[in-house]
C-alpha cells in the first residue's frame, strides 16, 4: 500500500520499497524464561523482571503469531516502563480538506481523501466521504458539482449552433418549412406555378410530337434513320423542358437560401426581402449552374468521343465503356462544387471564388456531403412521385382516349392530362424545393462551423445569451 497521509490501517502490508524490518514500529519482545513450570496456570512475571513484555503475559498469547514484519502493537495504554525508543511515532496531523470517513470507505482510497469543504453528502465510502468535491448523485455522475459535459449550444433559430448530424440537418430544413411556411410556400408556389405553366404550353403547342417520337422508338418496324430522328427529337424536347425546370429550380434555390440563412438566426424574412437580397446574385448563380452543366457535358463527350470516332459495334461498346467511366468523375466534381451555390449567394462571391470555396469546404468530407445530399434527393424524389403519380393517372383517365389510349401512345397529350398532371407537379414542388435548398444551405453552414468556427459569429449576430461583442455578419457568410 502506498504511503499516503493519514493512512495507517491495522495489519497493513509494508509500504512500497520499504524493508520488512523497518516497517513495524517495534519488534515483539521475546518473553523471558519462566521461573515456574510452563504448565502452571496464572504464572506471571513482574514488570521489573528482565524480558517483561508490555503487552501482557505471554501465556495469554496465541502460539501462532503474525510474521515480525507484519505485526504492529495493538493500541492501548502503554506501560510506564516501556522503552521510549519502541514508542510508535504519533500520526501526522490531518491536512486541509481531511474528512476521513470511518473504516470501510471507498476501496483503495486513503482515509485522508475525504470530502472537500462544504461537501457533506454521503459518498460510496460512508458519511463524509465524497472525494475532493465528489458528490454521490447516482451512477454516471462525475466529479465536482455534477459535471455533465459542455453547456448546450445556443439555438436562436432552426438549428443549434454547433456541428450538426444528418438528422439535425434534415430536421432543420423541415423546421424552416414549418416555421416560415408563409414565405416558403409563397416562393415555392409562385416558382412552381410559373414553371409548370411554361411546361404545359411548351408540351401542348411546341413539343406536341414527343409521344409520337417515343412510340416510334419502340416500333420494331421503324428504320434506323427514323429511330435516329425520333431519338434526336426526344433529346431536344427533353433538353428544353429540363432547361425550363432548371431555371425555376435555380430561382427557388436562390430565394430559399436567403430564407434559410435568416431562419438559422431566428429572424423572419418576407418574400420581398428574400427577392431583394437574392436578385443581385441571380446572374452569377445562372452562370455558375451553366458552368457546372458545361463541365458535365465536356466530361461525357470526352468519354464517348473515342468510341464514336471508331464506329461499328466495337466503337459502340467503347463509347458505352467511356460513358460509364466518366460517371464517377462527373459525380466527384459535381458534389465537390455542390456548396458553391450557397457560398455565392451568402458570401457575395464571384463564380470562380464560389467554386474554390466549395472545394475547400468539401475537402476531406466528400463522402459525408455526397451521402447527405443523396439522401435528401431520394426523399424529395419519393415525395414528388407519391404526389405526382396519382394526378398523372387521374389526368390520363380523364383524357379523351382514357388510360388505355394513353398507355398505347401515338396520340397527342390532351389539355386535361397536362393540367391535371401539372397540378400534381406543383404540389410536389412545394415540398421538394424547400427541402433540397434547405439541406444544401444547412450543409454549407455546418461545414463552415466545423472548419471556420462560424457558430461564434452566428451566435453574436443572433445576440444569443453569453455571446457579446460586435457580430462580423448578420447572415452566414455575408
Amino acid at each position: 500500500m502506498n504511503d499516503s497521509p493519514g493512512w495507517a490501517s491495522p495489519g497493513s502490508a509494508p509500504s512500497d520499497g520499504q524493508e520488512p524490518e523497518a516497517s513495524s514500529p517495534a519488534e515483539p519482545v521475546k518473553p523471558a524464561e519462566p521461573t515456574e513450570p510452563s504448565g502452571r496456570r496464572g504464572g506471571t512475571q513482574s514488570a521489573d523482571e528482565p524480558g517483561a513484555s508490555a503487552q501482557g503475559p505471554g501465556a495469554k498469547w496465541s502460539k501462532e503469531q503474525p510474521p515480525p514484519a507484519q505485526w504492529s502493537a495493538p493500541a492501548g495504554p502503554q506501560s510506564p516502563t516501556q522503552n521510549p525508543a519502541h514508542q510508535p511515532p504519533p500520526p501526522p496531523p490531518p491536512g486541509p480538506g481531511w474528512h476521513g470517513g470511518p473504516p470501510g470507505g471507498h476501496p483503495g482510497a486513503p482515509a485522508g481523501w475525504g470530502a472537500g469543504p462544504g461537501q457533506g453528502a454521503p459518498g460510496p465510502g460512508g458519511p463524509g466521504y465524497a472525494g475532493y468535491g465528489y458528490a454521490h448523485q447516482g451512477p454516471g455522475v462525475g466529479w465536482g458539482t455534477g459535471w455533465g459535459g459542455p453547456p448546450p449550444a445556443a439555438k436562436p433559430g432552426v438549428i443549434p449552433l454547433r456541428p450538426l448530424g444528418v438528422g439535425e440537418i434534415l430536421d432543420g430544413a423541415v423546421t424552416t418549412m414549418r416555421t416560415y411556411w408563409r414565405t416558403v410556400l409563397g416562393i415555392s408556389l409562385t416558382v412552381a406555378v410559373v414553371v409548370e405553366v411554361a411546361l404545359v404550353l411548351l408540351q401542348r403547342l411546341v413539343l406536341n410530337d414527343t409521344t409520337n417520337s417515343t412510340a416510334l422508338l419502340s416500333d420494331p418496324s421503324a428504320t434506323v434513320d427514323e429511330k435516329t430522328g425520333a431519338m434526336s427529337d426526344v433529346m431536344v424536347n427533353s433538353g428544353v423542358m429540363t432547361l425550363v425546370s432548371l431555371i425555376g429550380t435555380i430561382t427557388a434555390t436562390a430565394l430559399l437560401t436567403a430564407v434559410t440563412s435568416r431562419a438559422v438566426l431566428g429572424k423572419p424574412v418576407t418574400t420581398g426581402e428574400a427577392w431583394r437580397e437574392a436578385r443581385p446574385q441571380l446572374p452569377k448563380l445562372f452562370g455558375l449552374i451553366f458552368l457546372l452543366l458545361l463541365m458535365v457535358a465536356v466530361i461525357g463527350t470526352v468519354g464517348v468521343l473515342p468510341g464514336a470516332l471508331l464506329g461499328g459495334p466495337g466503337g459502340a461498346a467503347l463509347a458505352a465503356l467511356g460513358l460509364l467511366a466518366s460517371l464517377p468523375v462527373t459525380m466527384w466534381l459535381w458534389f465537390r462544387f455542390s456548396l458553391a451555390s450557397p457560398a455565392l449567394m451568402l458570401e457575395k462571391q464571384s463564380v470562380a471564388k464560389a467554386l474554390s470555396r466549395s472545394a475547400k469546404l468539401v475537402r476531406g468530407s466528400w463522402w459525408r456531403v455526397f451521402g447527405i445530399q443523396l439522401l435528401s434527393m431520394l426523399i424529395a424524389a419519393i415525395v414528388a412521385m407519391i404526389v405526382a403519380v396519382p394526378f398523372a393517372l387521374a389526368g390520363s383517365i380523364l383524357s379523351d382516349g382514357g388510360l388505355e389510349g394513353f398507355t398505347q401512345g401515338g396520340s397527342s397529350l390532351s389539355w386535361t392530362y397536362l393540367i391535371v398532371a401539372g397540378i400534381g407537379s406543383v404540389i410536389g414542388s412545394l415540398v421538394t424545393f424547400p427541402l433540397t435548398a434547405g439541406v444544401v444551405v444547412l450543409l454549407y453552414i455546418d461545414q463552415r462551423i466545423r472548419r471556420e468556427a462560424l457558430d461564434l459569429d452566428l451566435a453574436r449576430a443572433a445576440a444569443a445569451p453569453g455571446h457579446t461583442g460586435p457580430a462580423t455578419s448578420t447572415t452566414p457568410g455575408s
